[in-house]
């Protein structure tokens, strides 16, 4: 996309079809569900075709509200966000050219955001990386650390079928397979069943011609080779319908996990002692499923790194009685059984570990009581 694409000069001349369009109801419908009426909106813009109708619509959506109440003076803040990843020569002039084209669009405040890209996991995974962290620090700056603003990302249908395949053919588990969520804040995600379709043709109604971002026809990249050989071939072999079915599974799934994780949330609090230990007996009669997710949020609410199927298996063997004592964990910690407790140390430590730490911190408390905390919600695998 160049500075000179073409774009409408005002944006209440768009069509009317357009305002009432699929991609605007998906916005408006997510915008009732998820925000306040004020709430403040970060709206991530690449210039590509998703990203420019997902900003083109919000702004009409936003617009409209607000001609709801004109004598307002707390009328809800839009700001454009794209970043430069600095990876392809001109980057820094197509970002610049992206917030131009989103102040011409009606947005209060642009920003481009500069960041450098490395690190392991190949470099899409390292851009993925360096892009949430600095719309996170956007998100904060705007709200605040403890509430930072929603920040409106442009997945469609057809990526979340990609990452539902993905994770099936990775073997990353029924998390991975749920896909991405519609609201998993700060990131919204309105457009999740829209079809990449419908925001092309959101784009041409508007008047508004895309980036085609080159990496997105590089073979190089799983994703694209999934997107342009796995699901067209998935396609014609069964008949159609592939990708919302992939999307009904997700849903589906992603109602079973919000079910589990409801179960896990309370059997933590019930195994838990007051100074962060875990009854491994009161533990060890909940099923797997149950146990896995109680072991992932305390260790990681522990401050334990990325956990693998690995990591998970053994601490649950440890409830078992049937694994190791120890198990190390990343981030430094081990998970160590005591009789009828695990605890979590410091890898190297004298033994007073982080569970000893924490009871510390909190002056002379008895272990017979369960830890009420409230609990952070674990990363899904291979969401982009």
């Amino acid at each position: 996309m160049s500075r000179g694409v073409s774009r409408p000069a005002d944006i209440a001349a768009l069509p009317a079809d357009l305002r009432a369009g699929e991609v605007a109801a998906a916005v408006a419908t997510w915008l009732a569900q998820y925000t306040a009426p004020r709430d403040p909106l970060i709206v991530a813009c690449s210039g590509g075709a998703d990203s420019l109708a997902l900003a083109v619509s919000t702004h009409l959506v936003v617009t409209a509200a607000s001609r709801v109440d004109p004598g307002s003076n707390h009328r809800r803040v839009l700001v454009g966000a794209t970043v430069d990843h600095g990876l392809q020569p001109g980057s820094a002039d197509r970002a610049r050219g992206t917030a131009d084209l989103l102040t011409g669009l009606g947005y209060q405040r642009t920003e481009v955001l500069t960041v450098t890209v490395g690190g392991p996991g190949g470099p899409e995974a390292a851009a993925r990386r360096a892009r949430y962290r600095a719309l996170q620090e956007l998100a904060e700056q705007i709200g605040t650390p403890e509430q930072p603003c929603a920040v409106l990302l442009a997945h469609t249908a057809d990526d979340q079928a990609e990452t539902v395949l993905l994770g099936l053919a990775r073997g990353s588990g029924p998390r991975s397979i749920a896909g991405m969520r519609p609201w998993r804040p700060p990131w919204g995600r309105p457009l999740l069943g829209v079809t990449r379709q419908t925001t092309e043709a959101t784009c041409r109604a508007a008047g508004l011609v895309p980036w085609q971002d080159p990496h997105n026809s590089d073979p190089a990249f799983t994703r694209v080779r999934l997107r342009r050989e796995v699901l067209p071939l998935l396609e014609d072999v069964l008949g159609g319908g592939v990708r919302d079915a992939l999307g009904r599974t997700a849903a589906l799934m992603a109602q079973d996990l919000q079910a589990l994780d409801d179960v896990a949330a309370a059997t933590l609090e019930r195994v838990t002692f007051a100074d962060g230990t875990i009854d491994a007996i009161a533990l060890g009669e909940q099923p797997m499923a149950i146990r896995a997710r109680v072991l992932r949020t305390w260790a990681i609410d522990g401050g334990a790194g990325p956990l693998t199927y690995e990591h998970l298996s053994r601490m649950a063997a440890q409830v078992g009685r049937s694994g190791s004592q120890q198990v190390r964990l990343p981030g430094g910690l081990d998970v160590i059984r005591t009789g009828s407790v695990l605890r979590l140390d410091r890898s190297g430590g004298a033994g007073t570990g982080v569970a000893g730490q924490w009871q510390a911190q909190r002056g002379d408390v008895q272990t017979s009581e369960p830890l009420s905390e409230p609990l952070s919600e674990p990363d899904p695998v291979g969401e982009p």
